[in-house]
């Protein structure tokens, strides 16, 4: 592995170890499509079991930040000068109803930037990392954001439920973080979507500038309502031009 600090190190002992409760559950979906208490209330189980393992696992941390989380909101903590963001399942939909794409979201913001984040894939069994100035990986691989610069032949990420205008080549998966991973990855050439929160795309943000990218800025004090498009740097503009009401 490259070398890595002793907080990332954290995030993906704690990704690797909620995502063991979260596989299994994945397992008893179907059993629950046809029972009474129905899946909805197992995913939010879910959602919550997996929350608590990340919590206790970053609370081992010498810092003791303040963590935001989706499922129990803001939690203060002693150290203001940093932030844990958490998204325990980012997927939820597909993770709902036995589709195999979800992740565990990470991500710790320093004095109002993202330096650290971490998406996992526990089904495909792909961490997706970064740190600032430190590049980002794959499962300890280097990845980089791809070198596409026509248009025509891009393939671009969306989401929400709000209808997004667009010439574009778009595919809509259900989860942002994968979204964003991707294209850090070079899958997706670009990504956009309006609507969502912090814990969404936090980890995403350090993702994209390590690997390359491009991405608008994004106020860090505001959690819900947040607007993101990023992309490599040869099409950013060009992709911009060819989203209609975003």
């Amino acid at each position: 592995m490259n070398s890595i600090s002793p907080n990332l190190n954290l995030m993906i002992k704690a990704c690797e170890k909620a995502s063991k409760v979260l596989i299994r559950d994945f397992g008893e979906i179907e059993k629950l499509q046809v029972s009474v208490k129905g899946p909805m209330d197992f995913v939010t189980n879910s959602d919550f079991k997996v929350e608590k393992i990340i919590i206790n696992e970053l609370l081992k941390s010498k810092k003791k930040y303040f963590l935001i989380s989706e499922e129990s909101g803001k939690i203060n903590n002693q150290d203001k000068s940093g932030c844990w963001i958490i998204d325990p399942i980012d997927g939820t939909t597909n993770f709902l109803n036995g589709i195999p794409h979800f992740a565990i979201s990470i991500a710790l913001k320093i004095k109002n930037e993202i330096i650290s984040g971490v998406i996992y894939d526990p089904i495909k069994d792909e961490m997706f990392y970064a740190e600032k100035n430190n590049g980002a990986y794959l499962n300890n691989k280097r990845i980089r954001v791809s070198k596409k610069n026509n248009i025509e032949n891009c393939l671009f990420a969306t989401g929400g439920k709000k209808k997004i205008r667009s010439n574009l080549n778009t595919r809509k998966f259900g989860s942002a973080a994968l979204d964003l991973a991707y294209v850090s990855a070079g899958r997706f050439d670009g990504f956009f979507q309006k609507d969502l929160k912090l814990w969404d795309i936090a980890a995403g943000l350090v993702l994209i500038k390590e690997s390359g990218g491009k991405v608008n800025d994004i106020n860090l004090e505001i959690n819900d309502n947040i607007k993101i498009y990023a992309s490599n740097n040869s099409i950013h503009n060009k992709m911009l031009n060819n989203i209609d009401n975003f």
